[in-house]
């Protein structure tokens, strides 16, 4: 091999181990890696920001349990105040700025719900385990 090769060889290799550091996605992500809902009684919530996106993206609820997504906004004018969860038939314009509530009804183990803005930019999945 040439020099001019094992330097293109190390340079890729630097390239693409910097772009997986740089976005931390190292292709290994699972379902234990959401945020857990906190549960009060028999009720579960989970409090997210919707701005430029929903945070948190994933989040693990438990399953039998009904969940609330309290959804706050501060200012967003962006396409994520507007939500949508074809799951449960949701479709919604959350507030300018506060909170809004959106309920989940209680499902089985192993299901995942996806929410999305109204154009499908920015997304979210709860599982339920």
């Amino acid at each position: 091999m040439t020099r001019s090769t094992i330097f293109s060889i190390i340079f890729s290799l630097l390239i693409v181990s910097g772009a997986i550091f740089l976005t931390g996605n190292s292709g290994s992500a699972s379902v234990a890696e959401g945020v857990e809902t906190t549960v009060i009684g028999d009720k579960q919530y989970i409090d997210m920001v919707a701005k430029g996106g929903y945070s948190p993206k994933k989040i693990n609820a438990k399953a039998g349990m009904p969940l609330t997504i309290k959804m706050k906004t501060a200012n967003t004018f962006d396409c994520s105040a507007f939500v949508v969860i074809p799951a449960i038939s949701y479709r919604g314009t959350l507030n300018l700025d506060g909170t809004t509530e959106i309920p989940i009804p209680a499902q089985k183990s192993g299901t995942t719900i996806a929410g999305s803005c109204g154009m499908g930019m920015y997304g979210f999945t709860v599982n339920f385990l």
